[in-house]
């Protein structure tokens, strides 16, 4: 009986972990989270552990106020793990980017983080 339970703990334990792991993770971003630029970035990139479905992807970027700023996603642009959107010139100021990924296991994951462009 001893040696039944324990491995359908195990199996139980390995399924659980299994699932978390697929949901896509930020691994980094262009401009990083936290980092004071000098410049303005044009471009919002960023990298998950996983691939994800850009056409169903969306990130926002709000200024201090929270006002919504135009970002627009290239669907075709670059590796499946990577999400990149455009944007205009920003003044200086506190950022936040917003974004929201469908993952390869089928769950909507979002998240969110803040830079800052020096005057």
């Amino acid at each position: 009986m001893t040696a039944r339970w324990a491995i359908l703990t195990g199996a139980l334990v390995l399924a659980i972990a299994g699932s978390a792991s697929s949901h896509s993770l930020l691994l980094e971003s262009s401009p990083g989270a936290g980092s004071v630029l000098t410049g303005t970035p044009r471009e919002l990139s960023l990298r998950f552990n996983n691939r994800i479905e850009k056409k169903l992807s969306t990130i926002r970027l709000r200024d201090e106020q929270g006002a919504v700023r135009p970002a627009t996603v290239l669907v075709a642009n670059g590796p499946a793990d990577w999400v990149t959107a455009t944007v205009d010139a920003l003044p200086p100021g506190a950022w936040r980017v917003e974004w929201r990924v469908l993952s390869t296991d089928g769950h909507v994951v979002s998240g969110s983080f803040s830079f800052r462009v020096a005057p």
